[in-house]
């Protein structure tokens, strides 16, 4: 440890450049000295040390080494202490760029990919969702250009399932249920087959299923809920206890069936996580609110009109509450054909103008399925 005392007691006598210059001369020594680094990772005071000096480099370090030493600390901070924010901290510093010079330790798009997707996975762990999208998003811009992608195929599910992960923790329930989904069809891709186990696709199809019940309605949501409905394993959901509802709830929510607070939307009140059952500036949580919107949905393919007096009490919310969220739900676009007429307090809904809509929700689920096909030829042409 004499490396380590020499650095510790001369380290504030130092000017910025001499720092720097030691920093590096001390990583240099740390990676070539026989045996240090397993026992120096036991030392607080070592690897403060070198957080310190992978805080102060200079332009450039020989053979990467710095890079290298992130490698083996993030390692040890995560497998040994289960620190995911310093471990995300100490790879984040990891140097990108390409230099035939000095030999980058990374430099291609797929270990690029791995670095981002590793720190946004941290972030996972901490909670920390908005420093998980930033690091999932650049893993997205390396991932696309990995040239060899059947060679990294385990790298770009784990990219897939983060990304889907990041989505859902930051309440984008729609574009996540798209992703789940997706990743849960992974098990009829032969290069994927041999990498996924059964039950993690199930788990991808409930986390789907729990998503797009969540999701704000709308034509999008209910094309989700539609493949969710049809997939043969849904059912299967049931013997999973942490989705035993949802395959009741998916089929009442895409046959547009009233949904009462029952037993099973409890049962799915209770599998959510916090992020899923936040409270909303309108007072409601998100798992309210969703039921409310299906409910005033499913309303509108029952009656041609209704009394807002007796909405309220089908939605289990005050009067003034229903006529609020039926005037958003139909300036949003979501309650088609609806009208409020004040004078009466009444919701009236356009038959017409609604089969339009369904005419339109039926174009747009043929289009992506079409898109879906005309993508599979390419990539096997």
């Amino acid at each position: 440890m004499a490396l380590f005392r020499i650095f510790n007691t001369t380290w504030q006598s130092l000017g910025q450049g001499e720092q720097r210059t030691l920093s590096a001369y001390f990583i240099k020594a740390a990676l070539n000295t026989p045996n240090f680094l397993p026992k120096a990772f036991e030392s607080s005071d070592v690897v403060s040390v070198m957080k310190t000096a992978l805080g102060r480099l200079p332009p450039t370090v020989e053979n990467a080494m710095d890079n290298k030493l992130r490698h083996l600390l993030f390692t040890h901070l995560v497998e040994e202490e289960e620190d995911y924010r310093a471990a995300a901290n100490i790879l984040a510093g990891t140097r990108m760029e390409e230099d035939d010079e000095t030999n980058m330790y990374y430099t291609s798009n797929a270990e690029r990919t791995d670095v981002y997707v590793k720190i946004a996975e941290c972030f996972l762990n901490e909670e920390d969702y908005v420093e998980a999208e930033t690091f999932v998003t650049r893993a997205g811009s390396s991932v696309e250009s990995i040239t060899n992608p059947e060679e990294h195929v385990a790298l770009i599910l784990r990219f897939k399932s983060t990304y889907a992960r990041v989505l859902d923790a930051n309440r984008k329930f729609l574009p996540a249920a798209s992703r789940y989904y997706d990743l849960s069809q992974l098990g009829n891709q032969a290069e994927s087959m041999d990498m996924i186990d059964t039950d993690d696709l199930l788990e991808f199809l409930g986390r789907a299923a729990t998503c797009a019940i969540l999701a704000r309605s709308g034509s999008q949501r209910q094309r989700i809920l539609g493949l969710v409905f049809k997939d043969e394993r849904l059912s299967q959901l049931d013997s999973l206890p942490h989705f035993k509802a949802h395959s009741s709830i998916v089929t009442k929510m895409y046959m547009n069936q009233i949904i009462v607070r029952g037993d099973d939307f409890i049962q799915f009140q209770n599998s959510l996580g916090d992020h899923q059952k936040a409270l909303k500036s309108d007072g409601l949580t998100i798992e309210q609110s969703a039921l409310i919107e299906h409910n005033m949905v499913a309303v509108s393919r029952l009656y041609t009109s209704i009394y807002l007096t007796d909405l309220g009490k089908l939605l289990g919310v005050s009067t003034d509450r229903a006529e609020k969220i039926a005037c958003k739900m139909i300036m949003a676009g979501t309650l088609a054909g609806g009208s409020i007429d004040e004078v009466d307090g009444v919701l009236n809904f356009d038959m017409h103008e609604r089969e339009l809509v369904n005419w339109d929700v039926a174009i747009t689920s043929f289009c992506s399925q079409l898109n879906k096909v005309t993508d599979a030829v390419r990539l096997h042409t």
